[in-house]
């Protein structure tokens, strides 16, 4: 087998492993979010606190081997790592664990899949789910380390849905803002996702708009070449029907006309 034909099945590999594994991650991610949403909000003590914690570890190795899976896979391991370290730090570096929320996005691509072509409904899906996806996870993680610290604002949930709206909108009324490291840091995060959720939704409107100012030119062109052609045949229908009736008020017979000739004359 050549080296095309290695490459090609290589590809088809991957596609079907991330074709499988879409739902069942899917599942997973939702499952952290239910379970890391009982650990902030009731605050469990106890048996009960490490049973969330073996169960949040437990729904944590699906997407290592994801990961490791996909990377083992991909035809070009170099460029595929580096094009997925985000997914790396997720799943490396304990401290950015909220971001593993980011494998809910599945949802929003199988969402988009039952859309099908449906631009506008693509795009008030995924800014729709973004956003509350955002806000809510962002919520959790703010009050997660901001409750108990020192000096701060961010005591209760409504307190941090209210923080995560106004931060993800850019708007920042400045009468909630954390205090801590990580708290500062999961805003940042937050604020660069607003941007990147409205600039994504504006460039998809954007790009469809232009497709269809495009499309709307060329069948705009496809007329006016088809109007040309039928002038054109009506002026060669008119032409040889005044050669005709000129030669006949002559006393003349009629031109004989070759099909090479009528052809040369259209």
């Amino acid at each position: 087998m050549n080296e095309t034909g290695l490459q090609d099945m290589t590809e088809t590999r991957l596609q079907r492993w991330e074709s499988r594994a879409e739902w069942p991650l899917a599942i997973c991610a939702v499952a952290f979010l239910a379970l890391y949403s009982i650990e902030v909000l009731a605050e469990p003590q106890g048996a009960a606190l490490k049973a969330v914690e073996w169960s949040l570890n437990l729904l944590y190795l699906p997407f290592v081997v994801d990961y490791l899976a996909r990377l083992r896979l991909a035809d070009n391991r170099a460029r595929w790592f580096f094009r997925h370290l985000l997914d790396l730090a997720v799943v490396t570096l304990p401290f950015l664990r909220p971001l593993r929320f980011l494998r809910l996005v599945a949802l929003v691509r199988i969402l988009h899949k039952a859309l099908g072509d449906a631009v506008r409904g693509q795009v008030i899906a995924f800014t729709t789910c973004g956003a509350l996806l955002l806000v809510y996870v962002a919520a959790l993680a703010e009050l997660k380390y901001e409750r108990y610290a020192p000096g701060s604002q961010i005591t209760t949930f409504p307190d941090a849905l209210w923080w995560a709206v106004a931060t993800l909108t850019t708007v920042g009324y400045g009468d909630h803002f954390p205090v801590t490291a990580p708290g500062r840091f999961i805003a940042v995060l937050l604020m660069i996702g607003g941007i990147c959720l409205i600039g994504a939704a504006g460039a998809t409107i954007t790009h469809w708009i232009i497709s269809q100012v495009a499309k709307d030119e060329v069948a705009q062109q496809s007329v006016t070449v088809a109007h040309i052609d039928d002038l054109r045949d009506e002026i060669a229908r008119l032409r040889h029907l005044l050669e005709k009736t000129t030669g006949a008020a002559n006393g003349e017979a009629p031109p004989r006309i070759s099909t090479t000739q009528g052809l040369q004359r259209n």
